[in-house]
């Protein structure tokens, strides 16, 4: 392929720009990807030495999941910039299967779990032509919304229970971020634009240290090498009811990787065909194997990272690559992890509302080529919307449903994306698997 037909997606760039994009792209996720173990950990009572090596393992996986997704691997990875990390929507059957069964319950399931999303994965991608723009576009806009609270959460400081939690000072500090972000990316050019959260991230940081924000003391006691030993803590075990529940939260993470797949081809300006859907997914499969091997947790896209890609407008996959290479380096060196999680949480606060809301504009964009003259459009975009903003108004919304059926309602982002789907098939009946733009007489109903 000639450089004038190659996709901006397949650029390689230069090994310099390559690492300083790829490092923002890991600053942008990191808190992200360490919450998992440290939410599993302390539920299940796990001791501090268990926590540090489940986060060095988490780190390293998640860096060889972005390899395998970016360059490809066999008959896997969707070969566009899609961060991997470590999915929510398993944390609470995770903590149920580890206070009853234990850890090698968690591994047993999670592996089982793992080659039933590689083996479904090309039946699975046959639904992608039932994600027309009135659909894709609400979902990236109810990805940009759900993620929302996270930034909001980090600019208050990250944790709820402290005394100085959404304090004017972390409000502040916040802001300043937001500011420095924007003023990076407006007054800068090129290279020094793109990187303008790696730029916010950083100055915030550095401004946070006299206010005594910064906390190194864990830099100096993590240590210079960890590496990440198979099944850790013990061989698997298998559990039919642990393995069922791992089961329908992959089913879950399909739905959501997907609409993941969609909004960035959106953004890079990519088709996304069922062919390469199947290769993305069965890449998931295959990371929550391994991650189940590997003392880590099942594998799905970064929705946090989609905002960046738009953000930057940086379409290359390799700068996601050279992303997962860092985090092998931070899952091998505990030393540089400590250094990254450093980062004060309203620092993290004032990138991620700028990187989060990108991602809410993108699916706007989306929907902008949407036709909502005389078709039921409107109808699709505001009740899965609506449906998908319910548990970040009341996350215990669902509370009175079964167990297995909150996995899949809980998650805004899934819920609203079901929601989507089946609108779009139930109002656009025979166009379902086709954009609307034709306008149709709604008036006659009877």
């Amino acid at each position: 392929m000639s450089e004038s037909t190659r996709h901006p997606v397949d650029e390689m760039l230069p090994t310099g720009q390559l690492f300083v994009y790829g490092l923002q792209h890991v600053l942008a996720m990191y808190a992200g990807a360490v919450a998992v173990p440290l939410i599993v950990a302390n539920a299940i009572g796990l001791s501090t030495e268990q926590l540090i090596f489940l986060i060095n393992a988490d780190l390293f996986t998640c860096g060889i999941a972005t390899l395998i997704q970016t360059l490809g691997f066999g008959n896997m990875g969707i070969k566009i910039p899609m961060i991997q990390g470590v999915t929510f929507a398993a944390v609470t059957p995770m903590i149920i299967i580890g206070k009853t069964h234990g850890m090698t319950a968690i591994y047993g399931a999670i592996i089982v779990a793992g080659i039933v999303t590689y083996l479904v994965a090309p039946y699975f991608s046959k639904l992608i032509r039932f994600f027309p723009p009135v659909v894709t576009g609400s979902i990236i806009t109810i990805i940009g919304v759900s993620l929302m609270p996270v930034a909001v959460m980090w600019a208050a400081g990250g944790n709820p229970t402290a005394k100085n939690f959404a304090s004017p000072e972390n409000i502040m500090m916040a802001l300043v971020v937001m500011v420095l972000v924007l003023f990076f990316y407006r007054y800068f050019t090129g290279f020094l634009s793109n990187i303008a959260v790696l730029l916010g991230l950083i100055c915030g940081t550095i401004i946070a240290i006299p206010f005594g924000m910064v906390n190194f003391s864990q830099v100096g006691t993590a240590h210079w090498l960890g590496l990440t030993t198979p099944f850790w803590f013990g061989l698997p075990t298998f559990d039919l009811a642990s393995i069922a529940a791992m089961v329908l939260v992959m089913l879950v993470v399909m739905t959501e990787t997907t609409g993941d797949c969609i909004a960035i081809g959106e953004i890079i300006e990519k088709p996304i065909h069922k062919e390469d859907l199947a290769r993305g997914l069965r890449a998931d499969g295959f990371s929550t194997v391994l991650g189940g091997i590997l003392n880590s947790f099942p594998y799905t896209a970064f929705a946090q990272n989609v905002g960046l890609v738009g953000l930057t407008r940086v379409k290359s996959r390799f700068v996601v690559a050279a992303a997962g290479v860092i985090l092998i380096a931070l899952g091998l060196v505990p030393k540089l992890a400590a250094l990254v999680a450093a980062i004060p949480h309203p620092v993290l606060g004032g990138a991620g509302i700028v990187m989060f809301g990108m991602v809410a504009a993108s699916g706007i964009k989306t929907l902008s080529k949407v036709n909502f003259d005389g078709t039921y459009n409107i109808m699709v975009v505001g009740i899965s919307i609506g449906i998908g903003m319910i548990t970040l108004a009341v996350p215990n919304f669902y509370h009175g449903f079964p167990s297995w059926l909150q996995v899949i309602l809980h998650s805004g982002i899934t819920a609203g994306s079901l929601a989507a789907i089946l609108l779009n098939l139930l109002l656009n009946g025979n166009e379902a698997a086709h954009d609307v733009t034709e306008q149709k007489d709604i008036s006659a109903k009877g």
